[in-house]
């Protein structure tokens, strides 16, 4: 179990801090802990001394007074045996893991022309802020001491944050705040989120989603229904630019007729002629033409006694 500590308790001591962690366990655990023995395992040697005290202070007492219900035994482990327990309570991404990359900084800092210029300015008061250690520089922001990232560098170690759990913005941002100062760090954080192809294809689709086919069924007789639509084309000596074309939707059928242009006068001169000779469909599927998608080819729908069915753009 683990919980964050609140603003109060952020202001407790370490000793404090490591008594407040046993005491939320014990009452978490409570209904499996109590009137059976077990052992508080710790690495904070002060807290048995502490709680063998008579005098303590009041939220200290507080405390021991609680414990007071539980049958346990304090047993004290140093920190080296007490590693794999720490990792739990430590931050979950540690960048810097091993001294390789640690020194693939202090290198790659010395060949960095700003940073070697903050450098020789360190006493100076164009960079208070900055100070030296084994050769690395670091900066002073809010009481930390953050590692100054090399340029070449700053796109890697934003990646090695992000890359622990696919963080956000926010979240890859206040990761890589902890161990170093990046100027235009929330820029940098987005552009390398942007371009990180597990979080694009993880993401799910914003907005309108797809609706869902409706398909036409076919009539199975001919002649019942017309597929038509225009396309342009190089012009003739005529000027004919566009072919009006009809299909039956039962036989496949094509009739093509050429038009100067894709006007619902045009379309609808040609229809009729079609009318002449084959009569009118049932209906009638089109793009949203221009001309088809008017009050004029509407109008002669209902007049002629057919079903007009517009399909999506593009798709015709």
């Amino acid at each position: 179990m683990s919980q964050k500590t609140t603003q109060a308790e952020e202001k407790y001591s370490s000793y404090e801090l490591e008594v407040l962690a046993v005491v939320n366990a014990l009452k978490k655990f409570r209904t499996y802990l109590l009137g059976n023995p077990f052992k508080i395992i710790t690495d904070c040697s002060a807290f048995q001394k502490t709680m063998d005290k008579k005098d303590l202070v009041t939220r200290i007492a507080r405390w021991a007074l609680l414990l007071e219900e539980y049958d346990y035994d304090i047993v004290h482990s140093s920190s080296q045996r007490m590693q794999h327990v720490d990792a739990l309570s430590r931050y979950p991404v540690t960048i810097i893991t091993s001294d390789t990359l640690t020194a693939r900084l202090q290198r790659a800092q010395q060949e960095d022309e700003n940073i070697q210029n903050l450098k020789s300015l360190i006493g100076t008061n164009n960079a208070t802020d900055f100070f030296t250690k084994n050769e690395i520089l670091y900066k002073y922001v809010d009481g930390r001491e953050l590692i100054a990232a090399p340029k070449d560098m700053q796109t890697e170690l934003i990646k090695l944050a992000h890359e622990k759990g696919h963080f956000s913005s926010a979240k890859t941002e206040e990761i890589v705040k902890r161990e170093f100062f990046i100027p235009n760090l929330s820029k940098q954080v987005q552009n390398v989120i942007i371009n990180c192809v597990p979080c694009i294809l993880a993401n799910k689709k914003c907005g309108k989603k797809e609706g869902f086919l409706n398909p036409i069924p076919k009539e199975d007789v001919p002649l019942s229904t017309y597929v038509h639509f225009i396309g342009p084309s190089p012009s003739t000596n005529k000027r004919y630019q566009h072919i009006l074309t009809i299909i039956d939707a039962f036989t496949k059928f094509t009739w093509l007729y050429p038009v100067k242009s894709t006007t619902l006068e045009d379309a609808l001169d040609k229809l009729k002629l079609q009318q002449k000779t084959f009569g009118n469909p049932k209906r009638m599927i089109t793009d949203k033409g221009s001309p088809f998608n008017s009050k004029g080819f509407d109008d002669y729908c209902t007049e002629e006694n057919i079903q007009n069915l517009r399909i999506t753009t593009g798709v015709p």
